[in-house]
């Protein structure tokens, strides 16, 4: 982020780095140790008084940095005076190494935001580029315009000197600046670099000593033998340590230089004109000042993107376990959503398969007057409502899931689906008719369930909505898909109302004088399964024209079905031999179907005995899984409707054990009468290896059918039971 035009911290940001007494100490002891060299070698290595005016303007408040500057500019004004400057000069020198340090402050705060976080490779290159360089150049240029209109030399002379002015500059903010910012900010590397501490001092012991073997000697020009321990460093530590390494290494070797050891002493100088009478020393100091420079500017880089790749692993890591941590917790989150919605339909089916059963039961009795038989009509057919909502209300709960394609006959689905409002259209005298032009016996890969529930609550809208003529539900094909329209003659909508008709809760007429009842959300699922298929559903409809409703749905071809032989009647088998090695009872030619009734609640058991033995079948009865097991053995079934929350042993387990039985016994079409009606539940009720899935409340004709499919052989083949 880019900062402000700005000397100073600002006074809301949090100070840092070491107190104000500090930078001044550090400042005196830099000229300390420059002024000695002048005077002990008739030259400076670095100049370091500069980088440490600059860490105490980027890291002080006003108050506090002003201190500083009066306290420093002072101890220049004092050291020059000692050096004997005199007179402009006195203050030339101070005035110069302030504005560099101001000026390169101010550009820093700019290009490198208020942040000053120096372990990104592009804040340390900006620092460098865009502040140190420029100050550098410009306290160079104006120290050595001055001095060659006071005291002028040659021309190779002044470019020498002005090289050397900056180099030594630039050197000495470069290392001095990051270090004192780095380490400010050294509670950011907590964990930033891989070594230990005792790895951390090791290195820079073995820097050291490589460098004092290095520049300790005259021999050999071997002081690239440097960079390897100081680029290891650089790999493996923080940027404070390898700032810190730097000074360190500068320390030794600019040392051993002065005092003539070292490689840069076998530099063999090129006779230039002009720079004669420059000393020895003075020459050769460019090559070691080349040195610290490539240095600096090789193995700081190189830590600072070392330093900031480990914070991106790390923040990679630990958004990866965060990621990880919210998916679990969304499928914890959704398994328990799931196991809710299952258990909140099993729950409010139960009650309903006995509400529904028994007034199905009633309606059906000749021996009560008219008014009872409409009464228990009414009564189921509220039930169905409730069931509806129900349905309703939990699917839209449930999200968007899976589909399963399977080859389908979309006929006989919109047949299913219109079943629930069959009778709603009769008791209206409404004609309910589906128009199937797709080619005979043509199948289609679609999901049995989604369509269902999308073409479901069309058709009971149009049935609801309309008071005389009829529903038609046209299937037809649209190039490679197929379009389903489900019309009616009925009241029709305002076309304003269109655009919210699929919005769940939704209603064109949301008055408390509706004449219509609902809660809204059929449309909405409706939609919501058509998208699930892959297609889209148009309305069109104006006031007192009906409604007709397209579903779109880019369905592949299934191959067509094939014309069923007529199964051959099954010969008698032998019943399985008990434990005791003694054969079991065998069934006796019986023209009645002998159907086991599996459920733990006695209601469910006596809705069921009755609508069976309505139509004629033998009703044996069986409490939880184990005794089905123990009936199962013992005779022959033409079918078993197993519930599946029993105690004991639950269906699925008894399904399992029953198809594990020897030939024909194992072999009984077992259907899955429950009030678990999820997806999943009617997945995992097929694995256990049952042929079909009845969910409740039951009606009589839907039991009757099943039976019928039974005794038929029509049912789908069980699979393997897992």
């Amino acid at each position: 982020m880019q900062g402000r035009w700005r000397l100073f911290r600002h006074d809301a940001g949090r100070a840092a780095g070491p107190p104000a007494v500090v930078y001044v100490l550090l400042y005196a002891a830099s000229l300390a140790i420059s002024y000695w060299t002048v005077a002990r070698f008739g030259t400076a290595t670095i100049w370091l008084a500069n980088g440490i005016l600059v860490a105490a303007l980027l890291q002080l408040h006003r108050r506090p940095a002003v201190m500083v500057l009066t306290a420093c500019f002072t101890l220049d004004l004092f050291g020059n005076s000692l050096r004997g400057d005199a007179g402009l000069f006195l203050w030339i020198n101070a005035l110069l190494n302030f504005s560099a340090a101001m000026l390169a402050a101010v550009l820093a705060r700019r290009v490198c935001g208020a942040a000053l976080d120096l372990r990104r490779p592009r804040r340390l290159a900006l620092f460098a580029l865009c502040a140190v360089a420029p100050a550098s150049a410009l306290s160079a240029l104006l120290g050595m315009g001055l001095l060659a209109v006071v005291a002028p030399t040659s021309w190779p002379v002044w470019l020498f000197q002005l090289q050397t002015y900056f180099t030594m500059e630039v050197l000495g903010m470069l290392l001095v600046t990051p270090v004192l910012l780095l380490l400010a900010r050294r509670h950011r590397f907590q964990g930033a670099a891989p070594a230990s501490r005792r790895e951390s001092f090791a290195l820079v012991a073995v820097m050291l000593a490589v460098t004092g073997l290095v520049f300790w000697q005259t021999e050999a020009p071997v002081q690239f033998l440097v960079f390897l321990p100081m680029v290891l460093i650089g790999l493996r530590l923080s940027p404070t340590w390898t700032a810190g390494s730097l000074v360190a290494m500068a320390t030794v070797s600019g040392i051993a230089t002065l005092l003539g050891y070292g490689p840069v002493q076998l530099t063999r100088l090129v006779e230039f004109a002009g720079l004669e009478a420059l000393p020895p020393m003075v020459r050769r100091l460019g090559v070691y000042n080349l040195f610290l420079l490539a240095m600096v500017v090789t193995v700081l880089p190189i830590s600072t993107v070392m330093t900031e790749r480990r914070r991106l692993e790390a923040r990679l890591r630990a958004r990866t376990a965060a990621a990880q941590e919210a998916r679990r917790v969304a499928e914890d989150a959704a398994a328990a959503r799931s196991r809710f919605l299952a258990m909140m339909s099993h729950e409010m089916r139960t009650p309903l398969n006995g509400v529904a059963g028994f007034a199905d039961l009633l309606a059906g009795r000749a021996d009560l007057d008219p008014e009872a038989v409409r009464q228990a009509r009414q009564i189921r057919e509220s039930s169905d409502g409730l069931l509806m909502l129900v349905e309703d209300i939990l699917d839209f709960a449930r999200g968007e899931h899976a589909v399963s394609p399977e080859p389908l006959d979309l006929a006989a689905v919109a047949r299913e689906a219109m079943g629930p409002s069959r009778a709603a259209a009769d008791a209206m005298g409404l004609a309910l008719t589906i128009d199937d032009r797709l080619p005979a016996r043509s199948r289609f890969n679609c999901d049995r369930r989604a369509l269902r529930q999308a073409l479901h609550p069309l058709i009971a809208n149009a049935v609801k909505f309309t008071t005389e003529g009829g529903v038609s539900i046209r299937l037809d094909r649209a190039g490679e898909g197929v379009i389903i329209r489900v019309s009616d003659t009925g009241c029709g909508i305002e076309p304003a109302h269109h655009a919210r008709l699929f919005e769940a809760f939704s209603q064109a007429d949301a008055s408390t004088t509706r004449l219509h009842e609902g809660a809204g959300l059929g449309l909405a699922l409706a939609a919501r399964h058509v998208r699930r298929l892959g297609g889209r559903v148009e309305v069109d409809s104006r006031p007192g024209e009906g409604s007709t409703f397209t579903v779109h749905l880019p369905l592949t071809r299934a191959p067509d079905a094939a014309v069923e032989p007529v199964p051959a009647p099954a010969p008698a088998v032998a019943a399985p031999e008990s434990a005791a090695g003694q054969a079991a009872p065998v069934e006796e030619p019986s023209r009645s179907p002998h159907v086991l009734v599996v459920d733990d609640h006695p209601v469910n058991r006596e809705v069921a005995r009755i609508m069976l033995q309505a139509i004629g079948c033998e009703v044996h009865e069986a409490c939880d899984g184990r005794e089905a097991v123990q009936a199962a053995t013992a005779r022959m079934f033409d079918l078993v409707l197993m519930d599946v929350r029993m105690p004991h042993m639950d269906g699925l387990e008894a399904t399992r054990r029953i198809r594990a039985l020897p030939e024909a016994w194992g072999a009984v079409p077992v259907v899955a009468m429950t009030a678990d009606a999820m997806p999943e539940d009617v997945a995992r009720c097929l694995a256990a290896g049952m042929n079909a899935h009845l969910a409740k409340p039951v009606s009589q004709a839907a039991l009757f059918a099943t039976v019928s499919r039974a005794l038929s052989g029509d049912l789908p083949a069980a699979v393997e039971a897992a």
